[in-house]
């Protein structure tokens, strides 16, 4: 996944055992491949706040702990000259979802949060029916700090909880308890947010099947619009990946998973993406343009861009200086720029499947020509050789991973990493 916050991170899926795979040569797609795009894909903006209460010790995500006062002021002003930068080049494309990601962003005020957006509004063309998500945490979050969330216009809450247990809240070093996250729900509810997200985590430090399912049967009973249900992944860079604390096994956490889906069902939450389940038709919005490869605007200290070029054909990725000092004073400026990188063609396939493949129920072939600019002959070589291997369903133009290709979607995608062309 793309370092961009989501609701959920990780793909949690299994690998077979047999590794080995035949090479693909793809003579048609190389280094000078031409693109072309029918029309630019919807586009989103993130928003990222980088500041946190403390550091959890399984995030690898740009977060700071806010030692001193948050510099709000500051940092929306830098916001908003970041996009007077990078409004140019989206000129005339509307923006489908904002989500103001962290970090935690409720630990900004509502005051904050409302100039923020007013200053978006000015700047870009913004769907009137805009999806605006604001993540918050339990215990970093004020009841009237939500009513002017909501005042403001974000119409979509994602709560931290990961766990509603406060001994594995604990083991996670979260700073909320059990009651703090039910109290956290209550008070959205009250503050007329009725599209709200709960976060969980399974597989936790010490953790067992009971428990999970314990976890998710309160979620359920809250009745959240939406829930994002994931395992717990000791990612690089985090101290969890520096010091392992003791987790499932894969049988373990596999069996979890499986019964906490069959739960999840049971009470009309439906699965659409590896970890996303949704009452109602109520999918993120903004999650699903990054999984059917769609652009996106990234401001903010560590942010990333996907921005699809049509008068010379490409797709670059654009990365914004990580320290919030450093990109509060460079930011509007080309030196708050750290990364550029323009998407090769082979490149191309891997990541529209990376993303592709997590949504349940597939994608149409013409979705892949639209977003990568690139012939269906370019995929086809791999849906043959995924599709005898039992891992696909392709029927006309329609490509949806089979439960088998679902169960083990890291072997599925290996299958579209390819070597160059001798």
């Amino acid at each position: 996944m793309h370092p961009c916050t989501l609701d959920g991170r990780s793909c949690g899926r299994r690998s077979l055992p047999d590794t080995s795979h035949p090479q693909v040569v793809l003579p048609t797609v190389g280094r000078e491949t031409v693109l072309n795009f029918p029309a630019p894909p919807p586009l989103s903006l993130y928003v990222h706040v980088p500041w946190c209460v403390r550091k959890c010790p399984y995030c690898d995500f740009n977060s700071f702990e806010a030692r001193d006062e948050i510099p709000e002021h500051d940092y929306v002003s830098a916001l908003l000259r970041d996009l007077d930068r990078a409004a140019p080049g989206v000129t005339g494309r509307e923006i489908i979802s904002i989500f103001i990601g962290g970090g935690t962003p409720s630990l900004l005020s509502g005051e904050t949060i409302h100039q923020l957006l007013g200053g978006v509004q000015t700047r870009l063309a913004v769907r009137p029916d805009v999806e605006i998500t604001l993540e918050s945490n339990p215990g970093a979050v004020e009841t009237a700090h939500l009513r002017d969330y909501r005042s403001a216009g974000v119409n979509r809450l994602s709560i931290g909880v990961q766990s509603f247990r406060d001994a594995q809240l604990e083991a996670l070093g979260r700073i909320h308890r059990g009651g703090e996250a039910l109290a956290a729900y209550h008070a959205a509810r009250e503050a007329g947010f009725e599209n709200i997200n709960l976060d969980l985590m399974f597989g936790l430090p010490g953790d067992h099947q009971s428990g999970a399912l314990e976890d998710l049967n309160t979620a359920i009973h809250l009745g959240p619009a939406h829930l994002s249900w994931y395992q717990l992944t000791l990612e690089p860079n985090t101290a969890f990946y520096r010091h392992p604390p003791p987790l499932p096994n894969d049988e373990e956490s596999w069996e979890i998973q499986q019964a906490g889906q069959t739960l999840l069902a049971q009470h009309d939450y439906r699965q659409y993406e590896v970890s996303a389940y949704a009452r109602d038709g109520k999918v993120c919005h903004h999650n699903l343009n990054y999984w059917e490869f769609g652009d996106y605007l990234g401001i903010g200290a560590g942010a990333h861009s996907k921005i699809t070029e049509i008068s010379h054909p490409r797709v670059v990725r654009f990365s914004k200086q990580g320290n919030p000092k450093t990109y509060m004073a460079a930011a509007g400026t080309a030196e708050a720029l750290v990364g550029e990188h323009v998407i090769e063609a082979r490149e191309m396939i891997v990541e529209f499947m990376m993303n592709a493949l997590r949504l349940k129920r597939g994608f149409p072939l013409s979705l892949f020509l639209s977003r990568t600019g690139l012939p269906i002959t370019a995929l086809e070589p791999m849906l043959r050789e995924a599709a005898q291997r039992g891992f696909l369903l392709w029927e006309e133009d329609r490509i949806q991973p089979t439960d088998l290709g679902y169960q083990y979607l890291n072997e599925l995608i290996y299958l579209f990493y390819q070597e160059e062309p001798a």
